[in-house]
């Protein structure tokens, strides 16, 4: 895209254009604020974002946000499925937690909804208005930021100007890299392998999350007799799944579900995610800032990684908003230190805890299997643990 030379400074530069990137660009894009939304990725894989294989299981704070940019309504009803209730299996025990939606509200503990309609519809979001500046097919290779502003170079050789850089460009950030803000990143040596598939029980709209010996299996409901199957092995063992054909493969997962959802055939391809958990040392810097997974990477086990990212970038886009319409500057560097206090401050619990869970449930150590398994028992026994898991999810 070519612009004139008068149009290489803006107020913000958002760099990514996933679902945070995308949704950040659309908080902002009713304000007089100049914003440009950088993405490596063509415009064409932007306007068309292929089925990725993951399903999203949105809170209805997540909901309500993307019912506020005007999103939730572009995606169709047939991609949103409720989640009712939730199981949680250890190992050959028949015993599960369960975490039911309260009753007495009528309404699920959340909304499974791919990751590609999403996408879909926040892209729809940020084309129909004047703003953001879409520059897609570039990479940015050098940042510099002061407390005077933000300088970015393009692969292209394209350099724009800013009062603000904003990272939004997954948790192995490039961006962040060149700030120079460090990262904790933990490489886990697993990866999971996602696909579709039919089968003949019902799953009544519950999910189950399955921490079996050797093997994490999740199960997530979507329409009549579909869910979505996550399987979490060593890296090298869903390498070589990968490479089973169609039948062999199925074969191959009802003997690792043990046939808990009876007979299955494939419903999708199959894509595979190495698993990767990151914490940014820092969550701005000056005339900078970092949003999503660019910030905080999260296990997906919890299914909290998405929603924190969501709510990164309203907190963000709310403290500059509010700092326009005031006359002050939106990068200022007090609004910025009270944006990353309060994210760590609302991430840090669910981060810190999905860590020592993954730690506590991916163990073999007999010691391990046995505190799980009475954990489990302990929660299921005291309503307010459940209870609280289901408020979480809903508030």
């Amino acid at each position: 895209m070519l612009m004139a030379e008068s149009d290489y400074s803006f107020d913000i530069i958002v760099v990514g254009a996933g679902p945070v990137g995308l949704s950040f660009a659309a908080s902002l894009a009713q304000s007089k604020l100049k914003v440009a939304l950088v993405e490596a990725q063509a415009l064409e894989r932007l306007a068309n974002p292929a089925f990725d294989g993951r399903e999203i299981a949105l809170t209805h704070a997540s909901i309500r946000i993307l019912r506020e940019l005007g999103a939730w309504d572009i995606i169709p009803a047939s991609d949103k499925s409720p989640l009712r209730g939730a199981r949680v299996l250890n190992g050959s025990s028949g015993f599960a937690l369960r975490v039911d939606a309260p009753r007495a509200c009528g309404e699920p503990l959340g909304i499974l909804v791919p990751n590609c309609r999403i996408r879909d519809a926040l892209f729809k979001i940020v084309r129909m208005r004047d703003q953001p500046e879409l520059l897609c097919g570039h990479s940015v290779i050098d940042a510099t930021t002061s407390h005077k502003g933000a300088v970015v170079r393009l692969s292209d050789g394209m350099q724009l100007s800013a009062r603000l850089v904003v990272a939004a460009d997954s948790r192995l950030s490039p961006t962040r890299d060149l700030l120079g803000i460090g990262a904790d990143i933990n490489r886990l040596g697993h990866s999971m392998l996602i696909c579709r598939v039919r089968h003949e029980r019902d799953h009544h709209h519950v999910a189950t999350e399955w921490f079996d010996h050797h093997q994490t299996i999740a199960m997530l409901p979507l329409g009549e007799g579909v869910s979505s199957l996550l399987l979490t092995l060593p890296s090298s063992d869903v390498d070589r799944l990968l490479a089973f054909s169609d039948e062999l493969f199925v074969r191959e997962l009802t003997k690792r579900c043990r046939g808990r959802l009876g007979e299955m055939t494939l419903a999708s391809n199959r894509h595979t995610y190495p698993l990767v958990t990151t914490w940014a040392h820092e969550f701005r810097a000056p005339s900078a800032a970092l949003i999503g997974d660019a910030a905080i990477g999260m296990h997906p086990v919890t299914a909290h990684g998405f929603n924190i990212g969501l709510s990164s970038q309203k907190q963000l886009a709310d403290a500059i908003l509010t700092a326009s319409r005031d006359g002050r500057d939106i990068a200022d560097p007090d609004m910025l230190h009270g944006y990353e206090r309060r994210l760590r401050l609302s991430a840090a619990p669910l981060y810190h805890g999905t860590n020592m869970l993954v730690r506590l449930y991916s163990s073999e150590r007999l010691t391990a299997r046995l505190a799980r398994h009475a954990a489990l028992r302990f929660a299921q026994h005291f309503p307010l643990i459940r209870h609280g898991i289901s408020a979480m999810l809903k508030r």
